[in-house]
């Protein structure tokens, strides 16, 4: 099976795509970690690209969490921080989510010809490289970036979960054989990402202080996450994309 990273939206209309693959979706600063943290506390998700869907969903009676860049919207009942949801009052609940990048980045996906469409985090790394390496699937990992740019928190997910992949004992990064059971990558990007990882690995928030996203929510007060943001393995949970809808992965 076959890695790809792709490092921001802007590039999606430029990937080939296998025949038969997984997308993953990644915005850990916030909105996959947001995510991730809803299904696992048994909520589930329909996210929206634009505003006016949102107030749409919110008329007919739907609670909506999500922001534009850093502002909670004025109309909305939560925020885009994880930790608005470690509750079981979300049990059984629906939220319709938008946020500036993750959901751009979902609707994107949603329009490729992915044979599942699933949200990766930190937070849900291990069960995510678990669930992964089961469906013996190809592997795209969609930074969302920031307004279509590069960022360093989306490129060092997408290294942490490519050597994952590749460190399953079957697992071999360049040579496949002909054997499809393992990973494999012949691509630049995951290359860089998992290079980036390597030196970020042992301390991912001290590195990132340098990421331009850190200063921007930090400038807004939103800096409680940043510790949940980049501890592993919170969630349980793997976010998949059913219909318009987000479930838990079974």
């Amino acid at each position: 099976m076959k890695i790809q990273t792709v490092f921001t939206p802007a590039l999606y209309p430029f990937v080939k795509h296998s025949d038969e693959f997984v997308c993953v979706v990644v915005d850990v600063l916030r909105a996959t970690t947001t995510m991730c943290t809803i299904i696992d506390f048994g909520g589930e998700i329909i996210p929206v690209a634009s505003l006016d869907k949102a107030r749409e969903y919110k008329a007919n009676g739907y609670l909506v969490a999500g922001e534009r860049i850093e502002q909670t919207l004025d109309f909305a009942d939560f925020g885009n921080s994880a930790l608005n949801f470690r509750s079981d009052a979300i049990r059984n609940k629906t939220i319709v989510h938008t946020t500036t990048n993750g959901t751009q980045a979902i609707e994107l996906a949603k329009q490729s010809n992915a044979s599942q469409v699933v949200i990766g985090a930190f937070s849900n790394i291990s069960a995510l490289t678990d669930y992964l390496i089961a469906q013996k699937k190809d592997v795209e990992i969609l930074c969302s970036g920031w307004k279509n740019t590069f960022c360093l928190e989306d490129t060092l997910f997408a290294g942490a979960l490519a050597t994952r992949l590749f460190s399953n004992p079957n697992n071999v990064v360049l040579n496949p054989d002909n054997n499809d059971s393992v990973f494999y990558t012949h691509d630049d990007s995951t290359f860089a990402a998992m290079d980036l990882w390597q030196k970020a690995k042992y301390n991912p928030l001290k590195y990132l202080e340098k990421a331009s996203h850190i200063h921007r929510l930090r400038k807004a007060h939103f800096d409680d996450v940043f510790e949940y943001t980049f501890t592993l393995d919170t969630c349980k949970s793997v976010p998949i994309l059913c219909g318009d809808k987000l479930i838990k992965a079974e």
